[in-house]
């Protein structure tokens, strides 16, 4: 007769605990009704069956169980959902006494249990949006404590562009279906993203695997809205949609109020928030100077504390600006009440210089607000600019001296050799002149270009193992000329053998050969310079120290910049462009080492010192490369071409005078033409050339096979690694730059005499 009663229950009998129910039972079970009656308990509630089965189990042991409002996650329409029972288990006993089965009475009370949880949410969530000002944060927190109350994986409230109406973040991804619901302000739910065709029309990321949106309507459009996702499919009940809504409605209502009331604040507080927050200093002071207000920046800048300034007079806080071109403008605005502005540098007492820029305006209580702002690294760049464009004024002027120079003796020999009325020595004397000019100005081209290279980076270094006491002997060999002309006093100490770094031998030797000449260049003659080479531990220690000019502190500071030189006067210019330590300082470097410098002062000498690391292998050093003799002089044809007339004359009389039969050609065409009747065993050819430039004629020249064995010189005045490059791409075998090295020519010649003459042979 209990089966029969109103309220749901329910008889688990036997050791299967086979399930019989009432009438009342059936909402409960729901789905699982048809077919339910006779199953056991397990299989009928297979997703509570292993949290029940120790309370199945006591009550089976004859122990009657007692449980309210007890959560279970059941299966409801294919989907999990979180309820709540009260229920009691009672032993039903067989005839000999025994237990045979239990006997539940079962009352849902999920309604009555969500109602309470989200009346008590309702209150948490009132008591944490109620002291938050900002919109962001009420909206952060509403949405964490929703999706902590759902379990769900996200929670997003939008509120929609006002021009667009569009929806930002996940909810951007909403199709056209799901936007014209939520528009008409129809909750979307969607309890498996995988399987709906609506969800199938948004591109929802895999995280989604079902989705709540509740819109906000206002004023018949859609206003906002808030979505729920979590990452598996999910039944969304009455109950979800509510909470959601709630939510919704009072994170509109409270983003709004903040918004407000962070308006409110902003409107009363404007001024007092943008001159506390401002980048710049700003001072407010009364009619009698008494200092009002400072912000943040201002009291950074001055290196003063709130304390110590307001309420005080600012001629008292501040004496320094008493007879500043900032005070004087001051008193000014205070007594016109017109703006005006002024720079103040101030030193404080650490020795610490700023520089400030102000403006002051006049109030309209008689006192005087001022800005000011720290301008210390604009005004020491500008004394850099103006340093630098001084020392590029200097060099552009040393360059003019350095290129006149050699140009005058140039100039003579080229007039007294024009006039004709010279003997032999005369002539020889002449061109001995012109020749040592032109490797000068050479040399300061060379350097020019040097620097420009190392200094972007555009040089390639050898990596070979070189013998420090090489390097040092052929720096020496280079300077020795210019030491002995000055009858200087020079000391070394050498490397010990073995001693080997790693590295381009080339420019280790101009690195020592600079540090000795810059050394020779400002010794008086008859002074003396010292070299030694020590080893510290893993380094390579190359000291100068000269008893030369010497230089103050400053300098020594910037020695190795571009174009810095010593103070020189007209009667004692010593010559160069300043680039030769600037040099130094890159290539070593380059090569993982430093260099410093260091003077007792001005008359007493300077010290330069180098380190670089050392090998320690104990393979030996290379030795320096054997360079054979030529052979026996052959009659070369050579073909010049080169549109400077006189540049192609002279070099076609200085390689006639060598015993080769040369031609000279001014145009491409002509040039072609000319070597494919003559067949020269050497062209020299510019690069610059009218009609085809060189690099196409030495394509041309290499596709003919019957100038096959000729080989191509570029002579030419562009000298950068690419132009190389691009020249022997082009089928060039060498590239000579202008102005010609004539013995480096003679070489090259030689070697192709050479391989003519064995060829004969």
């Amino acid at each position: 007769m209990l089966l029969h009663s109103a309220f749901p229950m329910f008889v688990a009998w036997g050791p299967q605990h086979i399930v019989l129910y009432n009438d009342a039972y059936i909402p409960i079970l729901g789905e699982r009704h048809p077919g339910a009656l006779g199953q056991p308990f397990a299989a009928l509630w297979p997703e509570v069956w292993l949290e029940l089965q120790p309370q199945i189990e006591l009550a089976m042991a004859g122990k009657p169980v007692y449980f309210e409002d007890h959560e279970l996650c059941l299966l409801r329409n294919g989907y999990p959902e979180r309820t709540w029972f009260t229920f009691s288990y009672a032993p039903l006993h067989e005839a000999d006494g025994s237990v045979g089965g239990l006997f539940c009475t079962s009352m849902e009370t999920t309604a009555r249990v969500l109602g309470e949880r989200r009346a008590a949410f309702q209150l948490t969530l009132s008591d944490a949006l109620a002291p938050l000002d900002d919109a962001g944060e009420v909206i952060a927190t509403a949405n964490a404590l929703l999706g902590a109350e759902l379990g769900a994986a996200r929670v997003q409230y939008v509120e929609t562009d006002p021009l667009s109406g569009a929806l930002g973040g996940q909810l951007s991804h909403l199709g056209p279906a799901l936007m014209d619901e939520l528009r008409r302000g129809a909750v979307v739910r969607i309890h498996d993203a995988a399987n709906d065709p609506r969800a199938l029309q948004s591109p929802f990321d895999e995280r989604v695997g079902a989705m709540l949106v509740v819109p906000l309507m206002a004023g018949g459009h859609l206003g906002a809205c808030l979505g729920v996702d979590t990452p598996t499919p999910r039944s969304w009940t009455g109950h979800d949609v509510a909470l959601a809504r709630d939510v919704a409605e009072r994170t509109w209502a409270a983003a709004g109020t903040a918004r407000a009331q962070a308006m409110l604040r902003d409107e009363l507080d404007r001024g007092r928030e943008i001159f506390a927050n401002i980048s710049e200093g700003f001072a407010l002071f009364d009619r009698n100077w008494v200092m009002q207000r400072m912000n943040a920046e201002g009291l950074r800048i001055c290196d003063i504390t709130r304390e110590e300034v307001i309420g005080r007079n600012h001629w008292a806080v501040f004496p320094a600006m008493i007879d500043s071109d900032a005070g004087c403008m001051y008193r000014s605005v205070m007594a016109t009440r017109k703006a005006g502005s002024a720079e103040q540098c101030h030193v404080f007492a650490d020795g610490r210089r700023i520089w400030t820029d102000i403006r002051a305006y006049p109030t309209q209580d008689g006192g005087i607000a001022t800005f000011f702002r720290d301008i210390t690294d604009r005004k020491l760049a500008e004394e850099k600019l103006v340093e630098a464009d001084r020392r590029k004024d200097e060099f552009l002027a040393m360059l003019a001296h350095e290129l006149r120079n050699p140009l005058a003796p140039i100039s003579a020999a080229a007039e007294l050799l024009r006039l004709g009325k010279v003997d032999a020595f005369r002539v020889q004397q002449s061109s001995t002149i012109i020749s040592r000019q032109v490797r000068h100005m050479t040399r300061l081209v060379d350097d020019l270009l040097d620097v420009s290279r190392v200094t972007r980076g555009l040089i390639t270094l050898g990596q070979a193992r070189v013998a420090a006491r090489t390097v040092v002997e052929e720096a020496i060999e280079q300077v020795r000329p210019t030491i002995n002309t000055r009858a200087q006093t020079f000391t070394v100490r050498l490397p010990p053998d073995g001693a080997c770094v790693r590295g381009d031998k080339a420019r280790l030797v101009q690195v020592v050969a600079n540090v000795l000449a810059n050394a020779a260049k400002y010794t008086p003659p008859g002074r003396g310079i010292d070299l030694r080479a020590d080893l510290h531990g893993t380094r390579l220690v190359l000291s100068v120290r000269d008893e030369g000019i010497g230089m103050d502190i400053e300098l020594t500071g910037r020695v190795f910049d571009l174009f810095t030189q010593a103070e020189r006067s007209s009667d004692r210019a010593q010559g160069g462009l300043g680039l030769g330590l600037a040099l130094v300082k890159h290539l070593v470097e380059l090569h993982g080492g430093t260099v410093g410098c260091s003077s007792p002062g001005l008359g007493k000498g300077s010290t330069f010192v180098i380190t670089l690391p050392l090998l320690l292998e104990d393979a030996p050093c290379a030795p320096a490369p054997v360079v054979s003799a030529p052979a026996d002089v052959t009659r070369l044809k050579v073909l010049v071409v080169d549109d400077n007339t006189d540049a192609a004359e002279t070099l076609g009389l200085l390689l006639a005078a060598q015993g080769h039969d040369v031609a000279i050609e001014h145009g491409s065409l002509g040039a072609l033409a000319r070597a494919r009747s003559m067949r020269p065993d050497v062209c020299l050819l510019d690069i610059g050339l009218p009609e085809i430039d060189g690099h196409e004629l030495a394509r041309r020249l290499r596709k003919d096979p019957a100038l096959a064995a000729t080989v191509l010189i570029a002579v030419t005045g562009y000298g950068q690694p690419q132009d190389r490059d691009a020249a022997l791409a082009s089928g060039f075998a060498h590239h000579l730059v202008k102005p010609l090295d004539f013995d480096g020519l003679l070489g090259l010649l030689a070697s192709v005499q050479a391989r003519t003459a064995d060829h004969v042979m």
